[in-house]
């Protein structure tokens, strides 16, 4: 593959959040042969079976996951687990027949959030992602605290090594999407 094209998704809807800082700086910052796209979720609703005709909002994540080799998922930590934003969207992705959108793609997982950054959040997506078929990088983990002053006031990413080890990150999943695919 010569281009993987990745799909960011960030389970804080907050204008400035960390966690969208992380996805910003990896867009700009994506190694050669990585293309990312960020996902706008904030206007999906939450998923009910009970819908029978997709929002706008559903089916264009649903597009851009069709067009996706390789998800980075921006994953904060609400109560011990991950965000419901997050959550849902992968809900609503994992409904489309035999899960084609989400089975064997390499996934990475960044987060920004306090003490130890959003590592519990991190592990519980780790379990949905096995029900889920996706295939989680193990490592680098990027855990980030997102009161420790690596962060501006709108969310940006300023810490040089938090900044290094996303750019490490990225190029372990191109390396991780590529082992997958062959």
């Amino acid at each position: 593959m010569s281009t993987l094209n990745v799909l960011a998704i960030c389970g804080s809807l907050r204008r400035a959040s960390t966690n969208m800082g992380l996805l910003r700086y990896a867009k700009a910052h994506a190694p050669a042969g990585i293309q990312i796209e960020i996902a706008d979720i904030s206007q999906v609703p939450f998923y009910n079976a009970d819908i029978t005709e997709k929002p706008a909002a559903v089916q264009q994540l649903l597009a851009q996951l069709a067009q996706a080799d390789a998800l980075l998922l921006g994953c904060p930590e609400y109560n011990y687990s991950m965000a419901p934003a997050l959550k849902n969207a992968l809900d609503w992705a994992s409904r489309e027949p035999d899960n084609k959108l989400l089975a064997g793609k390499a996934v990475a997982i960044v987060g920004a959030g306090g003490g130890m950054g959003t590592s519990r959040a991190q592990y519980h997506l780790r379990q949905t992602c096995v029900y889920l078929d996706l295939h989680p990088l193990n490592k680098p983990e990027v855990f980030a605290n997102a009161f420790a002053g690596g962060f501006d006031a709108e969310g940006n990413l300023t810490d040089e090594r938090l900044q290094g080890l996303v750019v490490v990150q990225l190029e372990a999943l191109q390396a991780w999407a590529a082992q997958l695919k062959a």
